[in-house]
């Protein structure tokens, strides 16, 4: 097999060991997103497969190939897919970010757009409710600014705008919520696919929340 990149997608079997078998000592721990080189594959007495890999120059080693995915390997968007569909909350967003990052003419591509929205809308009432929480409406009123330029700086936004997500913010309810991003794309890009006609009701539905 020739070299190509790989993205972890699952930290949990994320291990680096110095040989292809689960017995084989541990190397590091690896996080997800996180790129390999894989050099070359060799199948465990126990069924597995494993990479060989290069994380940096001078640091290699064998990893279990559940972990990756590669966009230049056939069926892995598939895969990915799955682990999306099995994951929830902050997980199956990084999940859906790295997939359309790595698949960007991926059959199944509609779809995990219409994930990443729906979880990214989910995300954006939780988010709401703990910015609420954290944020002393005494201490914002004696700050001076304005009450929405508190919640749209909430820490809590940060991770999901490092995965791509932006919110707005609606400052009758104090609510954050999606800004259908992803739902526009499948509209301009994939206007007959099973997920159009609800991501035209999602983004209706966000024009009259921002109102």
């Amino acid at each position: 097999m020739g070299n190509r990149s790989a993205v972890i997608v699952d930290e949990r079997l994320a291990v680096l060991r110095d040989g292809p078998d689960l017995s084989a000592r541990l190397l590091q721990r690896m996080s997800r997103g996180r790129v390999v080189l894989v050099l070359g594959a060799k199948r465990s007495p126990d069924g597995l497969m494993f990479y060989r890999v290069a994380v940096t120059r001078r640091t290699g080693g064998w990893l279990q190939s559940d972990a990756v995915v590669s966009p230049g390997k056939a069926d892995d968007d598939e895969r990915l897919l799955r682990l999306i569909r099995g994951s929830d909350d902050f997980d199956r967003v990084v999940r859906a970010r790295i997939f359309l990052d790595l698949f960007p003419r991926s059959p199944a591509r509609p779809e995990v757009l219409m994930i990443y929205g729906e979880a990214a809308e989910a995300a954006a009432t939780k988010l709401a409710r703990d910015a609420a929480r954290q944020l002393d409406e005494r201490e914002m009123t004696a700050g001076g600014a304005p009450v929405f330029s508190y919640f749209l700086s909430y820490n809590g936004l940060d991770r999901y705008r490092r995965q791509g997500i932006s919110f707005t913010f609606n400052r009758a309810t104090k609510q954050f919520h999606y800004d259908g991003e992803s739902w526009r794309e499948i509209v301009r890009r994939y206007p007959r696919s099973p997920e159009a006609e609800q991501a035209r009701k999602r983004l209706e539905s966000s024009a009259a929340n921002t109102k």
